[in-house]
């Protein structure tokens, strides 16, 4: 089976489907481009699910490399047989393949190694033969290796020695090995013990033993970063007896053979020392590379729906962040995102300038007619809302406010990035201008930070960092790319997530757009270094330009179906301008009257395109963002000491985990579904039920003040 046959089974599709998917991405066309504008082709595969098929084929062609690596190291000894390439070619991961090469790999100095420098494989394969009688008896013939020149002083030594060969012999087995790693997980348990006398977060884990088939990925995680702090000491451990008896049951004959004795010994010895602790490093390392995986998934996910969060579009934004020394930093942005003035003012301690500072407030929300105050959640937040919800109160002006999460606002503001935008601002006004636009715009100012500070997920740090930045990667290229951007506003970084354009063609779309002016057209992109005709095809239907001379420009359309849009609008008396005043919502109804396949077949295009044509078409310039809940406005102060076991409010999440979500309720501090309050029906996984941005509906559980913890629960009150 090959690898397109191997991903067609494990995905359930057409094997043509999976070529052609294959042929697409090895030609070097994008995630996004391929998700949108080649549907006929992949069967309308979406990102998602292409971003799986990727990794999987990239992880099965670099097995396929490594089998082929191992296939000529072996056959350069002239060691390759049928056998051993049919080993090859069933193995299924990148241990089978290596253990299958253990045998034949250069080896650095071991007791057997020295054995054989001794002289004493011929022994080993003596007693390996396991004779059913020896004569000369097995101690005499071993007496013939005493070699004092050689480091053989006595008996003892040489079957010592070639114990050692048979010993390293049993585990360089590849089938031996895939089985015992096999049993180890299946019967083993994974063990953690208290390593400092102190307290720590990692209590639960300081006398802790669980199956490693039961073990949860987030405890796989937890309990590595404890080790790694030096909190815990790990173990894998299994019954000994389990091992052994499949060992003696493949190596030993059933003929009493007077080689026995030394033949287990040997095993015994083999595991001991040599199979044990390598299967525990392997299968440690499995259940994280499983437990990373999962977390990876998870966090790209819940990165997913935090950057496709619905904007506050046409307010006028101030954003506030908290401080205590250097004072709560303000800054005024306006409906178009651009900054219009800043502000320092000292309300909470040590300075508590509270009148002056209302003063200032107020004026910025009357000169500047501001709708929202945008709230860091950072040091000094609580402080700083009691005070914005006690001016609310006393002015005649309808503004609300809102705590954002500020998380990576710091990472942004210390940046280079930061630093071209605003140059003449410090790194606190900076933040406050981040607070104000990720209110405004979540996606196109959260992109400037690097996802791993955000905050959305678990053990970001712990995982392979590589691997981890390529997910969140992905995950940003394709919320760009859903939403699209407007070739004539955004910024470098915002660009530069769009398909079939990276960093330098950003810059040099910006720099051509200060020098010329506004782009008129996508078509003028190909004039801008570095954007040649294949980056132009997978950028140019991301790329919006509202007010241009073509009005299929500020579409999702693609301009290879301009043609067939164009004959679209003709066929159904429809022209540009009708568009262009504010889309055409009677048209997909004609189109299903006359049928989808018929009208697709006359334009030359397939139905999916159609589709696609068609949704753009009924709303021009529209923004997918805009379906999604909006931000929860608030106008008034909820404290810690004002909730009570049984309030029922409404909250958003805001992080999604393995064991729960945590959701804003209003409070400085978010409040915990545990998993087992998320649902009256059992639940697998929070995201199954929750997502980031949801508002949703909670009653509160239980108050801990002290420690500053909120249950909350989404059960009705019967199952709760």
């Amino acid at each position: 089976m090959n690898i397109n046959e191997r991903l067609a089974q494990e995905f359930q599709l057409k094997i043509g489907q999976v070529d052609a998917t294959v042929a697409l991405i090895d030609e070097g066309n994008t995630i996004p481009f391929i998700a949108r504008y080649r549907k006929e082709v992949t069967g309308s595969l979406d990102d998602n699910v292409l971003r799986d098929l990727y990794d999987r084929l990239t992880f099965l062609r670099n097995i396929e490399k490594r089998k082929q690596e191992v296939f000529d190291l072996i056959s350069a000894q002239d060691k390759m047989t049928p056998e051993i390439q049919a080993a090859l070619e069933a193995a299924q991961t990148i241990t089978e393949v290596d253990d299958i090469y253990r045998p034949y790999r250069p080896h650095r100095k071991t007791r057997a190694s020295v054995a054989r420098e001794k002289g004493l494989e011929p022994l080993a394969e003596l007693l390996y033969a396991q004779e059913p009688a020896y004569e000369p008896s097995i101690e005499e013939q071993a007496a013939e290796y005493i070699n004092e020149e050689k480091g053989v002083a006595s008996v003892e030594e040489a079957l010592q020695g070639a114990k050692d060969i048979i010993a390293e012999g049993v585990s360089d087995n590849a089938e031996f090995r895939k089985e015992i790693r096999r049993l180890t997980f299946e019967f083993g348990t994974l063990s953690t013990k208290q390593a400092k006398e102190e307290d720590s977060v990692y209590a639960q884990y300081y006398d802790y033993t669980e199956p490693l088939t039961k073990v949860l990925p987030h405890r796989v995680l937890a309990i590595n970063r404890g080790e790694k702090e030096e909190f815990l000491k790990v173990s894998v451990g299994v019954s000994s007896d389990i091992i052994l008896n499949f060992l003696f049951a493949e190596v030993l004959k059933q003929n009493r053979s007077p080689a026995e004795p030394y033949i287990s010994a040997a095993i015994v010895d083999s595991y001991d020392r040599l199979i044990a602790p390598s299967i525990e490093r392997e299968i440690r390392n499995d259940i994280f590379d499983q437990a990373s995986e999962g977390a990876i998934k998870l966090f790209a996910d819940n990165l997913s729906h935090l950057l496709m969060q619905s904007p506050l579009k046409g307010k006028t934004v101030l954003g506030f962040d908290p401080g205590y020394a250097h004072g709560c930093k303000l800054a005024v942005v306006d409906k178009t995102g651009k900054v219009v003035d800043t502000a320092v003012i000292y309300p909470v301690k040590p300075r508590e300038e509270i009148e002056k500072s209302k003063s200032i407030l107020k004026r910025l929300i009357t000169r500047h007619k501001v709708d929202v105050i945008a709230i860091g959640n950072g040091t000094a937040s609580k402080e700083s809302e009691i005070f914005v919800a006690g001016l609310l109160r006393e002015i005649p002006e309808d503004v609300k406010y809102i705590v954002v999460s500020e998380a990576g606002a710091s990472i942004y503001s210390a940046s280079k990035l930061a630093a071209e935008e605003f140059p003449e601002f410090d790194v606190m006004q900076r933040s406050a201008v981040s607070i104000a636009r990720r209110l405004q715009d979540p996606l196109a100012e959260l992109i400037k930070i690097d996802p791993k500070g955000i905050g959305v997920g678990q053990y970001q740090h712990d995982m392979k960092q590589a691997r981890l930045d390529e997910a969140l990667g992905g995950v940003v290229e394709d919320c760009v790319n859903a939403v699209g951007v407007d070739v004539n506003t955004a910024s470098y970084s915002l660009l530069s997530y769009i398909s079939g354009i990276n960093i330098t063609s950003a810059k040099n779309i910006v720099k051509y757009r200060e020098e010329n002016g506004e782009f008129s057209s996508r078509a003028q992109l190909l004039k801008v270094p570095r954007i040649g005709a294949k980056a132009f095809e997978q950028a140019a239907g991301f790329l919006r330009v509202p007010g241009g001379k073509e009005i299929f420009d500020n579409t999702g359309v693609h301009p290879e179906s301009y043609e067939a849009a164009e004959a679209l609008l003709s066929k159904f008396g429809y022209t540009r301008a009708d568009v262009a005043s504010g889309g055409l919502s009677e048209l997909g109804e004609k189109v299903r009257k006359v049928g989808l396949g018929k009208v697709a077949s006359e334009l030359g295009i397939g139905e999916p395109t159609l589709q696609d044509i068609l949704s753009e078409l009924e709303k021009p310039g529209r923004d997918i963002r805009d379906t999604l809940p909006p931000p929860i406005l608030r106008d008034d102060i909820l404290s810690l000491e004002d909730l009570k076991p049984d309030m029922e409010l409404t909250g958003t999440v805001r992080n999604v985990i393995d064991f729960g979500a945590f959701v804003d309720i209003g409070v400085h501090q978010d409040g915990l579904v545990h998993i087992s309050q998320l649902s009256d029906r059992f639940v697998k996984h929070p995201s199954d039920v929750v997502k980031v941005g949801d508002v949703v509906k909670v009653r509160v559980l239980s108050v801990d003040v002290a420690k500053k913890r909120i249950a909350l629960t989404m059960k009705s009150r019967a199952k709760a």
